[in-house]
């Protein structure tokens, strides 16, 4: 029974020391039970290298991490036995927290451009749209193509579909179609992915930095054909 409440005590440190490094509202989001808040009366167990340790009671588990120095930290709740493993949980809960925050960044990261076309847009202004819906694609953006009817264009809505199956072709090698034309009032709409991953930018030198190269060496003046016989003339003088 000491044991199990020393060992909330570490629980709460451990939750502690994660709000301070930045992951805070953890308590709202489900966790792993660690320690004393393990519910099993027995579980089976990993060492912190992976090791199968065999299916030991609570105490057993409690007694072999504090000998260790690790946390007992239920993986899976919902096997028969549980899993736990050992492992510093503070770590643990660190590196899940940067898991996180990279997943959200990632996510931040990819957004929905959108270009914007009509039925009778004429081939220098689609090509002009078309590089920039590739560029869009190289930094792994998705793309929203919609095309707008004004008027008496909306009795023609073949002509856009066949523009956006022309855009849907010039494209076939980087992007899919993610959403197929889907008229929403008088603009039709198509979603594009990227095939492939995004195209890592290349870092532009400032131009301070070109100035302050130093020059290049200049060449050594190739003699005349007239100095060579003065030089020998003067040698012998």
């Amino acid at each position: 029974m000491i044991r199990r409440l020393a060992a909330r005590g570490t629980v709460r440190g451990a939750v502690k020391a994660n709000r301070d490094i930045g992951g805070a509202g953890i308590a709202a989001e489900k966790r792993n039970r660690v320690n004393g808040e393990i519910r099993a009366e027995r579980l089976r167990l990993i060492g912190e290298d992976g090791t199968q340790l065999g299916i030991v009671s609570v105490d057993e588990a409690l007694a072999e991490a504090e000998q260790r120095g690790f946390d007992v930290v239920e993986m899976s709740p919902n096997a028969d036995p549980p899993v736990c493993r050992l492992m510093d949980y503070g770590k643990f809960q660190f590196q899940q927290s940067k898991k996180r925050q990279a997943a959200r960044r990632r996510q931040q990261q990819t957004q929905i451009k959108e270009v914007k076309f009509r039925p009778g847009t004429d081939d220098g202004d689609y090509q002009v749209k078309l590089r920039n819906l590739r560029r869009f694609l190289d930094h792994g953006h998705k793309i929203k193509v919609t095309l707008w009817f004004r008027g008496r264009e909306m009795a023609h809505q073949e002509l856009g579909l066949k523009l956006l199956q022309r855009i849907e072709g010039d494209l076939e090698e980087e992007a899919k179609v993610e959403q197929f034309p889907k008229l929403e009032g008088r603009r039709l709409a198509m979603v594009m992915t990227p095939r492939k991953p995004p195209v890592a930018r290349q870092s532009r030198r400032h131009p301070a930095e070109t100035e302050r190269e130093p020059p290049a060496a200049s060449a050594a003046p190739v003699p005349g054909p007239d100095e060579g016989v003065r030089d020998e003339a003067a040698a012998a003088g």
